[in-house]
């Protein structure tokens, strides 16, 4: 199966991770464009996290030759399902996104599957789409990537 992976940069190290799992079930797997210029050692991981952090990530984006946005969609249109990394991030459980989101829009109108790694995250101040999240039916893999079918 093609896999876009959906998530976000923050978690480059647990993408490659999950991105090498699941290539050695056989899958071919889309990583978003900062996680592949790290996979190919053209930007430092730990570089790029400081500048966003200094600089804010609309610079980052802004300052490539490609729109990102457009470029995902791409990956998730020619692919057979999206995989949301929905991890931790800034104390917020099973996390997702604006950006995500949109993502597992682009994915349920091109009618791809949608895995969520983790459960849906509750609704809250800064989470509060959690309707649109199960409108799209997202499968819940728990973690267990062997649910991927």
């Amino acid at each position: 199966m093609k896999i876009t992976i959906c998530s976000s940069i923050d978690f480059t190290p647990k993408i490659i991770e999950i991105k090498k799992r699941l290539e050695n079930g056989g899958h071919e797997v889309n990583v978003p464009y900062f996680t592949q210029k790290v996979i190919d050692k053209e930007v430092l991981y730990e570089e790029f996290m400081e500048t966003k952090k200094s600089k804010g990530d609309i610079l980052l984006r802004k300052a490539q030759s490609i729109d990102l946005i457009k470029r995902h969609q791409k990956l998730i249109k020619n692919s057979n399902a999206i995989l949301v990394l929905n991890l931790t991030k800034n104390g917020l459980d099973n996390y997702i996104g604006g950006n995500t989101l949109m993502e597992m829009g682009f994915a349920h109108v091109n009618d791809k599957k949608i895995f969520l790694f983790n459960k849906i995250p509750e609704k809250s101040e800064r989470i509060h789409y959690i309707d649109e999240i199960l409108d799209m039916n997202p499968a819940v893999l728990d973690g267990n990537l062997d649910k991927i079918k």
